[in-house]
């Protein structure tokens, strides 16, 4: 009876197993929240400082007019955001379809020795600095045409598009449950329509969420745009020709000794990642509702 009073006092009770497990998952939950605003504070922080800094300067002038010469106050930065848009509508032309077939391929068609090589290739493309791509986009496209053009920049945007764009999408795809196509594959349904109709559609929007989250990665990058849009003071929408953009004008503004441009910073800063994150939520909300597919 002593052995077995003494096997019965070391078993833990029911009750002591339900506090445990109830005091290790509030554990856990408080935790993973912290982590969770360990993640937003800086973000949180960075936008408010961006508000406080560039809420002062932005009115109607900032969006509708062109910068002022060298020491005249005002003006603004109308033709640096059409420039931008302008840009990185380029950059998603060439970018986009390049990245979604290399993903296509990858997933569906690339489990051989040539699918790891672009799986290879993209992995390293997407840790490659921005300004390495700028310098390549200059020698291939720049020194061909002989000058700055908005088609430069847009070529090394693209470039930096594509990679994201490509693992993105090929994971998206191999997430569809294979049942689908087998199912189509039954039904007489050629390899090539199923994966267009079928897979590709059925991973729309986690293929439009990486488009948009290579979009938002290049929008404000500078340092490929200093070797090949270059930037310029006017209105300009020939691709052929050197155009101002938002970082670069941003980063011309915020290294000059001028109050007024460094104002002037402080609120295209501020407006870069209002239209960034504007135009990712907007996408979000599209696919959510199911406008542009399952």
């Amino acid at each position: 009876m002593s052995s077995v009073a003494t096997t019965m006092s070391v078993i833990p009770t029911a009750a002591n197993i339900s506090l445990r497990r109830r005091f290790t998952d509030r554990l856990m939950t408080g935790l993973a929240i912290l982590t969770v605003i360990l993640v937003l504070l800086p973000l949180v922080a960075i936008f408010g400082y961006l508000v406080y800094r560039g809420i002062g300067s932005i009115n109607w002038a900032f969006f509708v007019e062109t910068p002022k010469p060298v020491g005249e106050e005002g003006g603004g930065m109308a033709n640096a955001i059409v420039g931008s848009a302008f840009i990185l509508g380029i950059a998603s032309v060439i970018g986009v379809p390049f990245g979604v077939g290399a993903g296509i391929y990858m997933a569906e068609f690339g489990r051989n020795r040539f699918g790891s090589a672009i799986r290879f290739t993209a992995d390293v493309l997407n840790g490659v600095p921005s300004i390495v791509i700028g310098i390549v986009a200059y020698a291939i496209v720049v020194l061909y045409q002989k000058h700055f053009s908005a088609l430069a920049g847009g070529v090394a945007l693209a470039i930096m598009m594509v990679p994201t764009i490509s693992r993105t999408t090929e994971e998206m795809l191999l997430l569809v449950p294979q049942a689908l196509r087998e199912a189509a594959y039954g039904l007489g349904i050629p390899r090539w329509r199923t994966t267009l109709s079928i897979t590709l559609r059925t991973a729309t929007s986690g293929v439009i969420t990486g488009i948009m989250l290579a979009f938002a990665r290049v929008a404000g990058e500078t340092a490929p745009l200093l070797f090949t849009a270059f930037g310029n003071q006017y209105w300009n929408m020939n691709a052929s020709q050197p155009t101002a953009a938002l970082p670069l004008q941003i980063y011309v503004y915020a290294n000059s000794p001028y109050d007024d441009w460094h104002r002037q910073a402080w609120a295209g800063s501020l407006v870069l990642i209002v239209l960034i994150v504007g135009a990712v939520a907007a996408v979000r909300y599209v696919v959510r509702r199911g406008t542009l597919g399952a």
